[in-house]
């Protein structure tokens, strides 16, 4: 989408032009719907936090600047939305500080084949809380200082709750043969795992 008509649809829906909002939606629902995949324990709840996230767009468009990248706004939102909806939903368990727990070993690393879809499904198999602080981390670049504050729990919490998402992704990636094929249809095209560029690889390796 240009820059003009990305302009054009924003004045629409800060006018509440219903046709202009409905075409803004369609545009960034793969976008938007990948990140609330990954935050989400399945497309149902996923699909709860895009629309809420959707709902503070239309209402925070006059805050948007136009000289800023509205991809990375709109992402914004979405996390944000996401963060929010746990913390109304999620009880976050207090663990001790695990500095020395998260050098973890990749003797026991397989060749995997894994896809997009395949490694999203595992995220999403993680408990909430792992979940949520494993793509603060890995994937959006927060630090554990970070998420404390965004979450409202200690730094250690945050850094045991990657050391155990790590740990059981480990254990899915592994045992990848036996697990089911997740369902990624969705009828306004594809749908990106992360709000930033980040490759399978690099995602392996981490956890690894």
């Amino acid at each position: 989408m240009g820059e003009a008509e990305l302009h054009q649809l924003i004045t629409g829906c800060l006018n509440n032009n219903r046709k202009d909002q409905k075409v803004l939606y369609k545009a960034f629902y793969g976008f938007a719907m990948g990140i609330c995949l990954r935050y989400a324990g399945n497309r149902y709840e996923a699909a709860e936090i895009m629309n809420q996230g959707f709902l503070k767009v239309y209402n925070n468009l006059h805050r948007y600047d136009e000289a800023r990248p509205f991809m990375a706004w709109l992402g914004r939102i979405m996390m944000n939305t996401a963060i929010d909806y746990h913390r109304r939903n999620v009880k976050w368990a207090e663990y001790n500080d695990i500095d020395e727990a998260l050098d973890i070993s990749n003797s026991d690393y397989a060749d995997s084949k894994l896809n997009y879809d395949e490694l999203l499904g595992m995220i999403q198999r993680l408990p909430n809380s792992y979940r949520t602080v494993f793509n603060l981390y890995a994937i959006e670049g927060y630090t554990h200082d970070e998420i404390g504050d965004l979450l409202g729990i200690s730094v250690g919490t945050s850094k045991s709750n990657l050391f155990k998402a790590r740990e059981k992704l480990k254990q899915m990636i592994l045992k990848t043969d036996q697990l089911p094929k997740p369902d990624m249809g969705n009828g306004y095209g594809p749908v990106s795992i992360s709000a930033v560029s980040v490759g399978i690889s690099f995602l392996i390796n981490f956890i690894f």
